[in-house]
């Protein structure tokens, strides 16, 4: 393996490691934010205000931090990108990272660099790691918050539906409801926020482009030790997400499961502890019997250790799993498998890179220390796996099946099979 040079730093870094030359060289470019008419510029010169109104709307924030919302606002459409100037432990990371795009505007860089220094900038504005009445203010709490309840009082009307199925039935449509439940999305205001469980995952079956049900079901109910998520959204996603978790240890299938999560706000609807505990809590308060007895059931999990939350700033942080820390890489190697939610960890794991639709997803992901299971619905314009000329009838069928949300993957590849 080839190091690069450690960030400079002694507080906060990440050790950053590479694959060897065959890896690097030859590589397609990546998803950027200048790449005309595509999804990852409307990221910026659409999404991303609206995010920034929201958050102002939702929060009281004083005159001073407008006038720093703004000034950001202003920044991302008109002015290059600026570095972090406040002190805290992860600034010289960031403006190191920044360093590569001296000069550049938010309209000429890397799509996901972009999208996680947003977020970085964002909280920064807020006074996020300054002490004062703002330190650890979540500014997405308000959206989130209202994700869950309405999730909640959802769940509560659907869950009775599945107790007295059969569990075989009952696997697949969780497992397909962990997918779906990934178009609640409230960082993607382009998508409709639409989620389908029970009996509709049959019934969008052929929306699923790749589907390895059957082999994540074979590997599963054989009997693991460990199950590691590394998780994505709140609201309705994660209320599939623990359904999955109690199905798992109540069927004997895992020992134990270990929820990988966000360290602090991000893609405003991504998970951090907080965000589980206060579900759970909310689970174990509800007067629906059933799903009070799955807030008792993962409430006493979390208890005695099958159930984990976990946090880590890499998964915050604007680098590609090629490039996680090797403690990181070492804690995800002991589980059996990762399942990866939604399409920011699917671009991860593949480098953000425009990639032809045909290639192998074995042959790119070799390094990722365990074997794992994609879910996501396609929300970015990049995509693997798929067989010949299955994309170009796509395109012919629905021009914009790469960015609209209506499809998905559940695509598994096992440690001995991949090839990268």
């Amino acid at each position: 393996m080839v190091w690069n040079p450690p960030i400079p730093t002694d507080e906060f870094y990440f050790p950053i490691m590479i694959e060897p030359d065959q890896f690097t060289d030859n590589l397609p470019p990546p998803l950027m934010t200048s790449d005309p008419g595509s999804f990852a510029r409307s990221t910026i010169t659409e999404r991303k205000p609206q995010i920034i109104q929201q958050v102002i709307v939702d929060n009281d924030f004083p005159v001073t931090i407008l006038q720093a919302i703004e000034k950001f606002s202003d920044e991302i459409a008109n002015r290059p990108i600026q570095p972090l100037h406040e002190q805290a432990e992860d600034t010289a990371f960031w403006n190191t990272e920044l360093s590569a795009y001296q000069g550049h505007t938010w309209l000429e860089v890397p799509w996901y660099f972009a999208e996680t220094y947003f977020y970085r900038r964002l909280l920064e504005t807020i006074g996020y790691y300054q002490p004062g009445p703002w330190h650890k203010h979540d500014p997405f709490l308000k959206q989130k918050q209202g994700s869950i309840q309405a999730g909640i009082r959802w769940f509560e009307s659907e869950w009775d539906n599945f107790i007295d199925i059969d569990p075989g039935i009952v696997f697949e449509a969780l497992l397909h409801s962990c997918l779906w439940g990934n178009r609640a999305d409230l960082s993607n205001y382009t998508v409709k926020e639409q989620v389908y469980g029970g009996s509709a995952a049959t019934d969008e079956r052929h929306l699923i482009l790749i589907d390895h049900t059957e082999q994540v079901r074979a590997f599963l109910s054989m009997g693991v030790r460990r199950v590691d998520f590394i998780n994505d959204n709140t609201g309705k996603e994660l209320l599939f997400d623990l359904a999955l978790v109690d199905y798992m240890i109540d069927q004997g299938w895992v020992e134990q499961v270990v929820f990988r999560l966000k360290d602090r706000p991000f893609f405003v609807s991504d998970g951090m502890p907080a965000d589980i505990k206060s579900t759970v809590s909310q689970l174990c308060n509800s007067q629906s019997k059933a799903t009070h007895q799955l807030g008792e059931r993962l409430d006493r999990y979390l208890a005695d250790g099958r159930f984990l939350l976990t946090d880590d700033p890499f998964w915050t942080s604007c680098l590609m799993f090629r490039r996680m820390p090797q403690s990181l890489q070492e804690q995800l190697s002991g589980a059996d498998i990762a399942i990866l939610k939604g399409d920011v960890n699917y671009r991860r794991i593949l480098d953000d890179r425009h990639w032809l639709f045909t290639t192998p997803i074995e042959s790119v992901t070799g390094y990722f220390p365990t074997s794992f299971v994609a879910l996501r619905t396609l929300k970015g314009e990049i995509m693997v796996g798929l067989g010949p000329m299955q994309a170009e009838t796509l395109s012919r069928e629905d021009p914009t099946w790469l960015i609209n949300g209506k499809r998905g993957i559940i695509q598994m590849v096992k440690k001995g099979t991949c090839t990268g």
